[in-house]
């Protein structure tokens, strides 16, 4: 007697980690978002999660530019390129109209969460330690002024009795 053993793909997940934060709480809270998206990628609903992902994708780098841009960071263009390619790798796998199969939503998984964990891991924490150095130093300390009172104070003009 013969047993069929059938083995099941364990889905290839990323969980958000602490280690994974740049220090700017708006992009960290948005790439914590970016990694609960593409956990949740699964056969059953991938046509929505993945409309899902791509709308909050373009919603991430846009503020993620925002906050570049705004701030003068010297490798922005570079960033934007990046962004770029990535959006083209993305619409490259979303070509292939082929239908979604268990190892096509799984390859898109590991392919998202190796593309995430690489840039952000170089160039995001790179533009979060480069925003760190850019923070003003704290203006120094200005001792209160008190009000002059008395003779000199009246004689010009301050202290007036109203």
């Amino acid at each position: 007697m013969t047993s069929e053993i059938t083995s099941t793909k364990t889905p290839f997940v990323i969980e958000w980690r602490d280690g994974f934060k740049v220090g700017i709480d708006q992009v960290d809270q948005e790439h914590r978002h970016l990694f609960t998206l593409v956990k949740a990628l699964d056969l059953a609903s991938v046509d929505q999660t993945v409309e899902e992902l791509l709308d909050y994708v373009v919603t991430h780098f846009s503020n993620e530019q925002e906050l570049m841009e705004s701030s003068g960071y010297p490798a922005f263009e570079q960033h934007l390129k990046l962004h770029e390619e990535f959006g083209a790798q993305v619409a490259d796998f979303l070509g292939n109209q082929g239908a979604w199969t268990e190892d096509r939503v799984q390859e898109l998984r590991r392919f998202l969460n190796k593309w995430l964990i690489g840039h952000i891991m170089t160039h995001d924490l790179r533009f979060g330690k480069w925003r760190a150095n850019q923070r003003a130093p704290s203006a120094p300390v200005v001792p209160a002024v008190v009000p002059p009172t008395g003779f000199f104070a009246r004689l010009f003009g301050r202290n007036r009795p109203s």
